[in-house]
């Protein structure tokens, strides 16, 4: 099971905000390759980065950031990118630049073809970010609630060939309230590419939960806002899992 540190991406800061609410925003670093090698030197083995002004823009807006976090970390762990990552060349500059995974959110719900397209050119890096609320998708920065259900595109998703899907509880996301197990699972049960947790994480509870169904395909859980203000301390949280999943 891995703990995946978060890098939220806002003005080159490194922030979370509350609910996905631009304007609820905390700042937790001015420099996010200095919190990058702190995530490194704690013992992460993969890192999530989420470009919030490119997930608004519909483009990448955090390139020097993102630049200066590979600069630091690039080849020792994998780096996977999320927000704004719209077309084909925005994807092949990324894994040129250094990354090891897209992460495809509003894009892949409005342009499925795009989504297909994206899994045929560069199969074994494309992940699905699927936001929900009761069990149906969100997009565009999780403003506009869809009707799609959250099972029914995992399904088609991986029929599309994805690498792995992140599926975010958006009621939960920053409110340290504690993961959506029982939805987690549902997804992963119905799939065989793995599914990564989000949305909530706040304590080792929730980890050893998260261990109990590791053999559902559940593989690891994006850490934010817990691990940033200290209600969660990561190195205690991934030698429980490590030992859990042992």
């Amino acid at each position: 099971m891995l703990i995946i540190p978060a890098i939220d991406l806002k003005d080159g800061q490194c922030v979370r905000l509350k609910q996905g609410l631009m304007e609820q925003v905390t700042v937790f670093s001015d420099s996010p390759e200095k919190q990058a090698r702190h995530w490194l030197e704690q013992g992460a083995r993969r890192l999530h980065l989420v470009d919030l002004n490119g997930a608004f823009a519909g483009k990448p807006k955090n390139a020097a950031a993102i630049k200066a976090i590979l600069a630091e970390v690039g080849g020792r762990i994998p780096v996977q990118l999320g927000g704004g990552i719209r077309d084909l060349d925005t994807i092949e500059a990324c894994l040129d630049g250094g990354l090891s995974y897209v992460i495809i959110g509003t894009a892949a719900v409005k342009n499925p073809g795009f989504l297909h397209d994206a899994c045929v050119a560069f199969p074994g890096h494309i992940i699905v970010g699927l936001d929900a609320r009761e069990g149906k998708v969100a997009t565009d920065g999780w403003s506009k609630l869809t009707g799609h259900d959250v099972v029914d595109l995992g399904k088609k998703y991986e029929d599309y060939g994805v690498e792995a899907i992140i599926y975010t509880d958006i009621g939960r996301d920053g409110m340290l309230s504690g993961l959506n197990i029982e939805a987690t699972v549902r997804l992963a049960e119905a799939l065989t590419i793995p599914v990564i947790a989000s949305g909530g994480l706040s304590s080792l509870t929730d980890i050893e939960a998260l261990c109990a169904v590791e053999g559902e395909g559940v593989i690891g859980v994006i850490a934010g806002r817990a691990v940033y203000d200290g209600s969660l301390d990561f190195q205690a949280a991934q030698k429980l899992a490590d030992e859990r999943g042992a």
